[in-house]
């Protein structure tokens, strides 16, 4: 089992503009992995679920889209929940630049 990670991050673009901004931007989640990786998304209703591929691990995440915030989940498996913190700091800090 994994350790997964919540958070909720704050928008003013109104679904259909966070949806276009995050298909347009999913993919640059790999320039933040040394060594790149690899990213596939698909939708289900509001939900973007998507995993990144990455030095061997793979990281199963979702994006649920409200009016005013994505609400992000994203499942560490095995040894990175040890770095879970860190983690979350980076996504806190990166996510909303896919918004802009």
């Amino acid at each position: 089992m994994g350790q997964p990670i919540e958070l909720d991050i704050p928008h003013s673009l109104g679904k259909a503009g966070v949806r276009q901004r995050l298909d347009g931007g999913i993919t640059r989640i790999t320039e933040k992995i040394p060594g790149g990786g690899h990213v596939d998304h698909r939708w289900e209703g509001d939900t973007m679920h998507f995993t990144v591929s990455a030095m061997g691990q793979t990281i199963a995440s979702s994006a649920t889209v409200f009016e005013d915030k994505v609400h992000a989940v994203v499942d560490l498996p095995g040894f990175l929940g040890l770095f879970a913190g860190k983690v979350r700091d980076v996504i806190a800090r990166e996510a909303p630049k896919l918004l802009k």
